[in-house]
């Protein structure tokens, strides 16, 4: 299953945060973006619930990131 996250993060962070965040086996892309939200990561999952599990044990734990926004990708036949 493939997703896009919206990241928020705090005032205070660093140029590395992409790769920290690449290192994780979910997360195929993260870049930075300008706007409301600071990155977009694309991950690939099994399922609701483990997307779930993903956002709260690892993303939403960090103190750098304030905020998520999980965008599930329609599938398309």
């Amino acid at each position: 299953m493939k997703a896009f996250i919206l990241i928020s993060l705090n005032e205070i962070f660093s140029k590395g945060i992409i790769d920290e965040l690449q290192k994780y086996p979910q997360i195929e892309k993260a870049n930075f973006i300008f706007g409301e939200w600071d990155i977009i990561a694309e991950v690939n999952v099994s399922n609701s619930e483990e997307l779930y599990t993903f956002v709260i044990d690892s993303l939403r734990s960090r103190e750098d990131i304030k905020l998520t926004s999980s965008l599930i990708v329609a599938g398309m036949s």
